[in-house]
């Protein structure tokens, strides 16, 4: 055939197969990577489930509508990592030994956990799916959740330079750094998806914090928390694209750990006001405060303390209403006040107006309602959820989509048990 002959027979052959008809890709011949469902469980921090309402979720709204959606309950305190270990682990924060962001343990004497405490006493109390899942032979990895760098069940060493004996971690974990993208994140994940069967991860976490970041900053109804809002459904819309990619079938579990309340310097509790300060130690402000009282001084800061005051109630740690569930840990301080919603419980009044946003207040203010989603071959589309349950109910849920025979806890397994697709 001449050569201009032949090339536009490829021309045409080229135009024709463009225009062909997609067709669905064909059953994968036996002996070649077949790759069962995963499960990924996603938190959102700080995302209130109305955020849903806002016209910029497409891909979290279109996973809730084919799969299930409900207001979950936060356990309190309504804080980060106090939820994050009760979600993982399936114990409210009295159980799990992860009581606040910032405590203190009778046994560490002028030491203090914060957000980046990784020494494992900390978290020892309670034991995280990822270490469960590993003990059974599931491989998992986990992109920054609150306590999966941690080597649990290990000591670590006083001495420099600190080594920690024992433990167990994820077989894949990244240590926490907010200038990671969303994205980043995302193909993190689908780069471990990518993987033989034999290194592949069977259980995942993701971790976004940009839309808790922005409510803080700006408060839950600004335009910034909604352009955070969009932003991250962005990175779950490019999360379900690059799975279809794989061809890897997954169940989403969504989440967040709370919520957020509007702030303001016009809702504000000095606590130097209500009692003396020379009769007590505070550790941390805000929705609630972690107060310890000077020895010898404990009379006189409960006369100040317990009695009535607006916008807040205080507390001996043994009278915090049992419905909170919180208190029995000994890391629970001796004496707890909790701000109305929206009001700000500080050391002294504030020198400069301010607005915001945050969360810690009773689990139960509508404004501390927690996202769930679940959607996935393993999750019945529309099956029956009761607004409003416990966020410790969701352990049971990931402990059976993964395989695991979970830890006794404080969740109810029955609670999500009908969003099986299978009986």
């Amino acid at each position: 055939m001449p050569l201009f002959l032949r090339v536009v027979f490829l021309s045409f052959l080229l135009i024709a197969t463009a225009c062909a008809p997609v067709r669905e890709r064909p059953a994968m011949p036996a002996g070649q990577d077949v790759r069962p469902p995963v499960t990924i469980l996603i938190s959102i921090d700080g995302f209130r489930p109305d955020y849903l309402d806002r016209g910029v979720t497409p891909h979290l709204s279109r996973l809730a509508a084919e799969g299930v959606s409900a207001s979950m309950r936060p356990s309190f305190p309504s804080k980060t990592f106090p939820n994050h270990w009760a979600i993982v682990t399936g114990r409210r924060p009295d159980h799990n030994g992860i009581v606040a962001n910032s405590m203190e343990d009778a046994s560490r004497p002028g030491e203090t956990f914060t957000m980046a405490s990784d020494d494992p006493f900390w978290w020892n109390e309670a034991e995280p799916i990822w270490v469960a899942a590993e003990k059974a032979g599931v491989r998992t990895a986990t992109m920054f959740w609150p306590g999966s760098n941690v080597a649990w069940g290990g000591i670590r060493d006083p001495k420099w330079p600190n080594p920690i004996a024992g433990g167990t971690r994820p077989s894949n974990w990244l240590q926490f750094n907010q200038a990671i993208t969303g994205d980043q994140r995302v193909d993190a994940v689908i780069d471990w998806l990518r993987r033989p069967a034999g290194t592949r991860p069977v259980f995942l976490t993701l971790y976004f914090d940009t839309v808790d970041t922005a409510g803080h900053q700006s408060g839950p109804d600004a335009a910034q928390t909604r352009d955070a809002i969009a932003q991250v459904d962005r990175s779950i819309g490019r999360l379900t694209n690059g799975l279809a990619m794989l061809g890897q079938t997954a169940n989403l579990v969504i989440v967040s750990d709370h919520g957020m309340a509007a702030t303001s310097t016009d809702r504000w509790i000095a606590l130097d006001t209500l009692a003396d300060p020379a009769d007590y130690r505070v550790l941390e402000t805000g929705p609630f405060a972690s107060i310890y009282p000077v020895p010898g001084h404990e009379k006189k800061l409960e006369a100040a303390l317990l009695k009535p005051h607006a916008h807040l109630n205080c507390w001996r740690k043994a009278d915090i209403p049992a419905r909170l569930h919180y208190g029995a840990n000994p890391r629970v301080p001796p004496y707890f006040c909790l701000a109305e919603n929206g009001w700000l419980i500080e050391k002294t009044a504030p020198k400069e107006a301010s607005a915001g946003g945050t969360h810690g207040y009773d689990n139960a203010a509508p404004d501390m309602a927690a996202l769930f989603i679940a959607n996935g071959p393993a999750i019945r589309r529309g099956a029956p959820v009761k607004p409003g349950f416990d966020n410790v109910d969701v352990y049971p849920l990931l402990a059976r989509l993964i395989g695991v025979a979970p830890q006794p806890g404080d969740g109810d397994p029955a609670t999500l048990d009908r969003l099986s697709a299978t009986p």
